[in-house]
């Protein structure tokens, strides 16, 4: 065999030795993670329901994007801020265009071990943004007492303002 040969035999071989997602993209992302209003604390859980990061918005968090050989992960993350109702978002990745790649550059070893053993065949988004809405339960203590005339006492009939 031919040097020629060989070296063109060793670029095939390393061509179906690699994953076309592996090579263009990652397998873990930073997410940017913003609340309107900022300074809300997030808790992100993984599929299995395991705390993988907490902190304060705004934030860049860096997320696995696969749970595993041919699965895609899911995050949830919970927003919570004094005053406003909690809110919760889903975060779920998606298939890396890259992965169809493997068609022509990765192959069969690409397609079905190197991309889905490695997690690159996954993305997410890069951003999440959740807006926060306030919350509308009574938290001043303000009480509201309805009495009579005759169950006020002195004193407080002489703050009374006649209206009329």
């Amino acid at each position: 065999m031919s040097i020629k040969n060989k070296v063109a035999a060793a670029a095939f071989c390393s061509l179906l030795m690699t994953g076309c997602a592996s090579i263009v993209s990652d397998s873990s992302y930073p997410v940017n993670l913003q609340s309107a209003p900022d300074t809300a604390n997030f808790t992100i859980t993984n599929r299995s329901g395991a705390v993988v990061h907490s902190g304060v918005t705004p934030s860049v968090v860096t997320l696995k994007a696969s749970a595993g050989y041919f699965k895609g992960e899911r995050y949830v993350i919970t927003f919570k801020k004094d005053g406003f109702t909690d809110k919760t978002f889903t975060l779920t990745s998606s298939l890396d265009g890259w992965y169809w790649g493997n068609i022509l550059f990765g192959g069969l070893i690409g397609m079905l071990i190197v991309d889905p053993a490695t997690g690159a065949m996954y993305k997410l988004p890069q951003d999440v943004s959740i807006n926060l809405d306030a919350n509308t339960t009574a938290s001043n203590n303000q009480i509201l007492t309805i009495a009579s005339y005759d169950s006020l006492t002195d004193e407080q009939k002489a703050q009374l303002v006649k209206v009329n």
